[in-house]
């Protein structure tokens, strides 16, 4: 289903907010708007236009409770439960409670490699319809540590060679939400995915339904073979893409504090929650909201198939 989300005037007045670069290929802060209200039109046009150019957006000081959220969230598009594997909020379906201990954390037994791209992913790929968008919001924030990370995939698309990008470019990728590759899962976790079956084809390389930027769509949480390699085939490649799609230069580091907001473009980047957390006793609690998204749509136009389980709905 195709979902009108995010919609900018690409024109739209960088005068309606103060936005500031955080480094050359993404991220930025955007100063002087109060999100605890209803934003005015030129607001939100000039949001969506920084989020489309930067990728990820962050505001400072923004004390939102769980409705404001949901009611900033709604500006930009229709939203999703909060997360359609491990559950929301029992009184706001739309949130997603990011604790430190939460259920998607449960696993018996640590990695068994640690690699580059180890944890990096956007957020539930292996759904026909990915979220457009996610809203992260910090409420217990630990006094350092706890960072989190996002990688431009248009900007790592862009520096791939001619050769290369014209080799993907035809190439599927399967998503699969499993648990993470080297750990045990609980019965809880195992349960609750066995529950929600999600699996799909996406192309390595989907066309930005709003930019029409080529998007070097490669999620290593998620995506797990490409569609008719070899095995040996398609792991050399992906770790070839993924070690790429992280390189420093194509990323941006967020010093989280109380009452900071961090809003990414679902569709271009993929995030590193912090592991460094868990080396602490600081508590950690975050809240998320995550704006409907389409079905990816290859350079050759041709959209995602899904393999297993249903797409994700609107709340």
């Amino acid at each position: 289903m195709a979902v009108d989300t995010l919609q900018p005037d690409m024109t739209a007045s960088a005068d309606a907010v103060d936005v500031r670069p955080l480094s050359v290929h993404i991220g930025a802060e955007i100063h002087g708007v109060d999100l605890s209200r209803p934003l005015a039109p030129e607001e939100v046009q000039g949001i969506r236009a920084a989020l489309l150019k930067w990728k990820v957006v962050f505001f400072r000081e923004q004390f939102l409770d769980h409705q404001m959220q949901i009611d900033f969230a709604r500006q930009f598009g229709e939203l999703t439960p909060g997360h359609v594997v491990f559950g929301n909020d029992d009184t706001y379906p739309e949130i997603y409670s990011v604790a430190k201990h939460r259920k998607a954390n449960r696993y018996r037994g640590g990695q068994t490699l640690q690699r580059p791209w180890t944890g990096w992913h956007a957020d539930i790929t292996a759904a026909i319809n990915p979220p457009a968008a996610s809203i992260l919001r910090g409420d217990i924030v630990p006094p350092y540590g706890g960072d989190t990370q996002w990688t431009n995939l248009v900007a790592a698309y862009n520096a791939l060679s001619p050769t290369m990008q014209s080799f993907i470019d035809g190439l599927r990728g399967e998503h699969r939400f499993t648990a993470p590759q080297g750990v045990q899962a609980s019965n809880e976790y195992n349960q609750m995915v066995g529950n929600r079956l999600m699996v799909s084809h996406h192309p390595l390389v989907r066309v930005h339904p709003e930019t029409g930027e080529k998007v070097l769509y490669v999620s290593p949480s998620f995506l797990k073979s490409i569609v008719g390699l070899t095995p040996r085939e398609s792991q050399q490649i992906l770790e070839l893409l993924w070690e790429h799609s992280v390189r420093t230069e194509f990323t941006v580091r967020f010093k989280w504090e109380s009452g900071s907001i961090a809003f990414w473009d679902n569709r271009s980047v993929t995030h590193l929650a912090p592991s460094d957390i868990f080396d602490t006793d600081f508590d950690r609690q975050f809240y998320r909201v995550t704006i409907m998204g389409d079905v990816p749509v290859g350079v050759d136009g041709s959209p995602s198939t899904a393999i297993e389980g249903n797409p994700i709905t609107a709340v």
